[in-house]
């Protein structure tokens, strides 16, 4: 259904995107992942769009997958085993966190209440999130036999360092939102009903900066934490540098800000 992520626009330049099955506390269905690849690969071409937030509607952000309501998987084959069967779906869901730090426009994750299984990649997938006091961080993967899928293992241990992650991998220990903030889960977290203001604030400050400048500093921030040495990160940052310094967005930033206004990006 079409309804199970909701789209709308809080303020110029900056798409929401709503997890939108409060009653399953926004587990995933497999309609939904398709339709989440759909909408990143929208934006991803939308240069309109300058930053995306990410956040789930009533108690939680995301449960994980729908162990009971999910539908049939689009990617089962007759006359496969169940393993490969199982392979052939994990192999497209990690399109999702794939395409999320690939996409050109900044992911702010607002997160609330539970997250938990594929919603535990998406905040971590998310290029900065904000945290309600109700989240609860609950690595579930360990009900489907392992403790790690769709790039936990890759991206846990760069965000609150290794063993850290070691710990939230092996034990499923919960994590809330206080110690979320505390450990670098999250960037801050607040009181759930300033959750959203919050998030807004964040990307205000996004859309405020040079789009191309943004596009190739998000670029530059990821590829560069698997950078082979200083030089090579240096290197790509100067060639970022020299492509958004070309365009007439940067010429703008720079007069609205000696005329001390807002700048008015044309993209181009």
């Amino acid at each position: 259904m079409s309804d199970t992520i909701l789209v709308d626009t809080p303020m110029e330049g900056v798409r929401r995107l709503t997890l939108n099955r409060p009653g399953a506390l926004n587990a995933f269905t497999w309609e939904m992942y398709q339709r989440l690849l759909d909408m990143l690969a929208d934006i991803r071409i939308d240069p309109s769009v300058r930053a995306v937030i990410l956040t789930g509607a009533g108690r939680g952000f995301c449960s994980g997958h729908d162990l009971k309501n999910a539908g049939p998987s689009p990617h089962d084959r007759e006359g496969f085993g169940s393993a490969f069967n199982k392979r052939n779906s994990l192999r497209w869901l990690g399109a999702i966190p794939i395409a999320m730090r690939n996409l050109p426009q900044p992911i702010i994750g607002a997160i609330n209440g539970v997250v938990a299984g594929v919603g535990y990649t998406l905040a971590l997938a998310s290029d900065m999130c904000v945290a309600g006091r109700s989240a609860r961080f609950i690595n579930t993967i360990h009900n489907a036999a392992t403790g790690t899928e769709l790039g936990l293992s890759y991206m846990l241990p760069r965000a609150i360092g290794s063993q850290r992650a070691a710990e939230l991998l092996l034990t499923s220990r919960p994590v809330d939102g206080e110690e979320a903030e505390r450990i670098g889960l999250v960037l801050r977290t607040v009181d759930d009903d300033i959750l959203m203001e919050e998030a807004l604030k964040i990307a205000r400050g996004v859309v405020a900066n040079v789009p191309m400048g943004v596009e190739l500093t998000k670029q530059s921030l990821w590829l560069n934490q698997s950078a082979g040495s200083l030089e090579s990160a240096i290197e790509l940052e100067s060639r970022a540098v020299h492509i958004a310094q070309a365009t007439q967005d940067a010429g703008e930033k720079r007069a609205a800000f000696l005329e001390k206004r807002a700048p008015q990006f044309k993209m181009a």
